[in-house]
């Protein structure tokens, strides 16, 4: 064979040994979609996973039986009511989080390390952020999502107790204002309790540790707050009680709606918060505590190194 027949030609361009190999790789050109199209994917995606939804099917059975856990109650209630022809509901809108609080800090412990820690341990927060969004994109989703998630969780059981309430055909205008106050209070306890959450859970990257420390924070606080409330009680120190109410998240979201909602208190003696002072504090404190958990997760992700 001549010399000449070995060189490629532009006949037979494989021949070159220089040439990159296609491997199928195509060009996008469709639209750039940008910050927005991201954050609202990530919120998505992270409220989805927080019921296991397109996740495995062992992934959705502890978030979906504490949901039915939640709503159970709530329809026992409203058989009950149906039934033996009640005039009003045994239970307030408002109290039902706060006597269901072990199983909203269960749900907690279990979802927030799922949505933070994965992304922390695995390192893919790097690959989050080589789209086009930025930390307080990721943050904020993140956030928006826990608190949307815990919204839902509260949110049914009460939407059960208003519709069986109207079946029952108890009072409307009562039931309207005390489910609008249940909706009000449940929207506090799940932006508050979302924070604390998420900041537990991002300080902790393994998931089993994150679980724990949540359910430290969350239960751990309001059975030592409603001791010590308890110990003030039967010493007769009905003004400390109140103000030991700021101490646990819990006990912080039945001081707020007992102020501001006008709900029965579940502190001992349903010596409740009261005065100028206290609904100057409660607020003040659970602003706070959103805030800081905000500025703390957004300080976790500027530490974890891009």
């Amino acid at each position: 064979m001549p010399p000449e027949s070995m060189t490629p030609t532009a006949a037979d361009p494989s021949a070159d040994p220089t040439r990159i190999h296609n491997i199928g790789y195509r060009r996008y050109d469709g639209p750039r979609l940008g910050r927005s199209y991201a954050r609202l994917s990530l919120f998505s995606q992270s409220l989805r996973g927080a019921y296991g939804l397109g996740r495995s099917a062992k992934s959705k059975v502890l978030p979906m039986l504490l949901f039915a856990v939640m709503c159970l109650p709530a329809g026992i209630i409203v058989a009950v009511a149906v039934a033996t022809d009640m005039k009003d509901l045994p239970l307030e809108y408002t109290r039902y989080a706060i006597y269901l609080q072990a199983v909203i800090g269960l749900y907690l412990a279990a979802q927030a390390p799922q949505s933070v820690s994965r992304d922390l341990r695995f390192r893919t927060v790097p690959l989050y952020f080589s789209r086009p969004i930025e930390r307080v994109d990721y943050v904020a989703a993140k956030y928006a999502a826990m608190a949307s998630a815990l919204f839902l969780l509260t949110a049914a059981p009460l939407v059960i107790l208003y519709a069986g309430a109207l079946l029952a055909k108890l009072d409307f205008a009562d039931q309207t204002k005390g489910f609008g106050q249940g909706l009000a209070s449940v929207a506090v306890l799940s932006v508050l309790f979302a924070g604390i959450g998420l900041v537990v859970a991002a300080l902790t990257p393994r998931r089993g540790f994150g679980v724990a420390a949540v359910i430290a924070v969350m239960t751990i606080s309001y059975g030592a707050v409603s001791t010590v409330q308890a110990i003030a009680w039967e010493q007769g120190n009905q003004d400390a009680i109140g103000w030991l109410g700021l101490f646990s998240p819990v006990t912080l979201v039945d001081g707020v709606q007992s102020l501001f909602l006008g709900a029965d208190s579940a502190f001992p003696g349903a010596e409740g918060p009261s005065g100028a002072l206290a609904g100057i504090v409660y607020p003040a404190v659970v602003l706070g505590l959103i805030a800081g958990s905000y500025a703390l997760l957004m300080r976790r992700y500027r530490k974890v190194g891009l």
